[in-house]
């Protein structure tokens, strides 16, 4: 497996993981989100962790080299995340309403402290008097700690081939 960052993975556990609790990881990130407290949500990444939204067309190539809808570095991760909870955010103030959906959660494989978690989503966005649906599928990659799951990669793959008429990604998939 290569993992997209390079992070020290010495400080994770190698204790066992259940689906079970990569189930549970998933739905309170997704209540995180639904909820709109994207401070707590930070804090399910490890500092150095990474974002990605590939386009619809990326066939599995990297950022450098295929299109991204989002491709955030823990920097440019941080700085989303106090965007969208500012008033500079116009797209998403004030923000969407959405409820997701999170389901077939599957342990992916695991490297050292290092698991690959992959679950399927829907998420229904709600914004000035529209309803958008976008479906997908998550692959992340956790660090296993003893005192649960970070996330070192955060990948949202849309299975939408295209977007509805005022549909935006700009809140966060």
């Amino acid at each position: 497996m290569t993992t997209a960052i390079q992070m020290d993975t010495t400080t994770g556990s190698d204790r066992a993981v259940e689906r079970s609790e990569v189930e549970e990881f998933f739905y309170d990130e997704a209540a995180l989100l639904d909820d709109w407290d994207l401070d707590q949500w930070l804090t399910l990444f490890v500092p150095g962790a990474t974002m990605n939204v590939p386009t619809t067309d990326a066939g599995g190539l990297g950022p450098e080299s295929a299109g991204y809808f989002v491709a955030d570095d823990w920097d440019l991760l941080k700085a989303r995340v106090k965007r969208l909870k500012s008033r500079k955010a116009h797209a998403e103030n004030p923000h969407s309403r959405t409820t997701r959906i999170v389901g077939n959660v599957r342990i992916l494989g695991r490297e050292g402290n290092v698991l690959r978690a992959g679950a399927n989503f829907i998420i229904h966005r709600y914004r000035d008097g529209g309803s958008f649906h976008y479906v997908g599928r998550y692959t992340h990659e956790l660090l296993v700690t003893d005192d649960g799951l970070k996330l070192t990669l955060r990948r949202a793959i849309l299975t939408n081939e295209a977007m509805e008429p005022g549909a935006r990604l700009s809140f966060i998939l």
